[in-house]
């Protein structure tokens, strides 16, 4: 399950990046009239928008209540519309709250009705286009935006809301181009960011891990420079180096206690360090906080693995009744693996035919298919996840497992070892099950030609 936390911390990112577009300047009440007074929290939050940074939550509470008391008084105003949908949009995101999608769709939509898009109202289309995404709706989201691209090619947030857009849909070589149009548009924190993920998502680690350093470097405010430093975190443990992303996430909860990511990945960290009363503690507390589907996959996936069974069917359970905008990755992975895999087939296929063609979707079909008992179709999926050029253990380890069962044994060796090389410790049950199946497959045998011998080499930039 872990590929997709870095993409929902890149997502957050670009949300706050149509804030950016749509923020109002805020004008002292006594200007003129000597040294204004310090910023309050609405203005912060506004002035991080200009900057593209991330505002801390409090402060984006404060704008959307300063907003909404202005809007009472002047309903006609199409820019503080689009700006309150946009603050919306964000909060619901980082939140996790479901409830602030609607109330951005109807300011968006007020501000389409005082200015229509035919007229140039710019910045709801682009609101619109990120509550898309943010609600999984890649296909929207990519309309939306290519309208605004197509009426303003130069203006830079509506390139993180296509990025999102194409990737959800496996359209990588136009989310690559949307990134480079956007490194020749911005800079700051928000586009090294966007850079940490496109090459994450390419294999290119080391150039992941520059970009992400130069956006914790640029963040400017205490909660883009937490998030920041838990994509840091992230990318160390994806690779297999849990006290480095131990470290990376400790720094994010030094600058925000309460920062649901990074205690989720510092609860991972400690897994893969075996202090799992630590981990336990940890996933508790990002439990306790904004909720993703994820969280609970990954937190019950603990709690099995230490013979907690009650607890693990608790947080199952949450995670099948809940509330969701974009869980049927989630979903998909829990009822193949801890409930009806035909269910799950069905729910990824659904996914597949709206046209979701990401390798976690693609990932999560597969080992549905092969969980169900259709381990040969199964096998085309699970190559389009792992040849795209993300190194996901998760993902090769499907892989191994699928072709096991077709016996495909060489095949099979290879990708387990594989999985295990990324991240020994990429996830509490499957990586000791991947120990035990390739143990399973017994060592080579003597005599096989040179080329069934040779390691896999990781991708390369071209």
């Amino acid at each position: 399950m872990k590929t997709q936390n870095v993409s929902r911390t890149v997502l957050a990112g670009g949300v706050g990046a149509v804030l950016a577009a749509t923020a109002l300047l805020y004008v002292p009440e006594f200007a003129g009239q000597g040294a204004p007074p310090p910023p309050g929290p609405a203005e912060r939050a506004a002035s991080a928008a200009h900057a593209g940074a991330q505002a801390a939550l409090p402060d984006l509470a404060a704008l959307i209540t300063d907003r909404e008391k202005w809007l009472r008084d002047h309903p006609d105003d199409e820019a503080s519309w689009a700006e309150l949908g946009a603050a919306y949009t964000e909060r619901g995101s980082r939140l996790g709250d479901v409830r602030d999608y609607p109330r951005a769709e109807r300011a968006l939509r007020r501000s389409l009705a005082e200015r229509p898009a035919a007229r140039g109202n710019l910045d709801a289309q682009l609101g619109l286009g990120a509550l898309a995404g943010a609600r999984g709706d890649w296909k929207t989201a990519r309309e939306w935006g290519e309208r605004v691209r197509k009426a303003d090619p130069r203006r830079w947030p509506v390139y993180p809301v296509l990025m999102d857009a194409y990737n959800g849909l496996g359209e990588y070589k136009a989310a690559q181009e949307a990134m480079e149009s956007l490194e020749e548009l911005h800079t700051g924190a928000v586009v090294r960011a966007r850079a940490a993920q496109t090459y994450r998502d390419r294999g290119w680690r080391e150039d992941a891990d520059a970009a992400a350093l130069d956006a914790a470097a640029l963040a400017e405010t205490d909660a883009e420079k937490a998030a920041a430093l838990a994509r840091l975190g992230d990318l160390a443990w994806e690779r297999g180096e849990p006290e480095e992303a131990l470290g990376r996430f400790g720094a994010a909860l030094r600058l925000v206690r309460d920062h649901g990511p990074s205690l989720a990945g510092r609860a991972r960290a400690l897994t893969a360090l075996g202090r799992t009363d630590e981990a336990v503690r940890d996933w508790r507390a990002a439990l306790a906080g904004p909720q993703l589907p994820e969280y609970l996959l990954e937190a019950g996936e603990l709690y099995e693995s230490l013979g907690l069974d009650g607890d693990a069917r608790a947080l199952y359970e949450r995670l099948r009744t809940g509330t969701w905008t974009d869980a049927e990755v989630a979903l998909g992975l829990l009822d193949a693996d801890h409930g009806d895999p035909a269910a799950a087939v069905v729910r990824m296929r659904a996914e597949w035919a709206r046209g979701h063609r990401s390798v976690r979707v693609a990932d999560a079909l597969g080992w549905a298919l092969h969980r169900s008992g259709a381990s040969k179709e199964a096998l085309g999926y699970a190559r389009t996840a792992t040849e795209e050029g993300l190194r996901s253990a998760l993902f090769t380890y499907h892989r191994g497992e699928i072709e096991r069962a077709l016996q495909q044994t060489g095949p099979a060796r290879r990708h387990l070892a594989e999985a295990l090389r990324i991240n020994p410790e990429f996830s509490p049950l499957h990586a000791r099950r991947a120990e035990g199946a390739l143990t399973a497959l017994g060592e080579l045998p003597d005599g096989l030609p040179a080329e069934l011998l040779s390691k896999p080499t990781p991708p390369r930039r071209s």
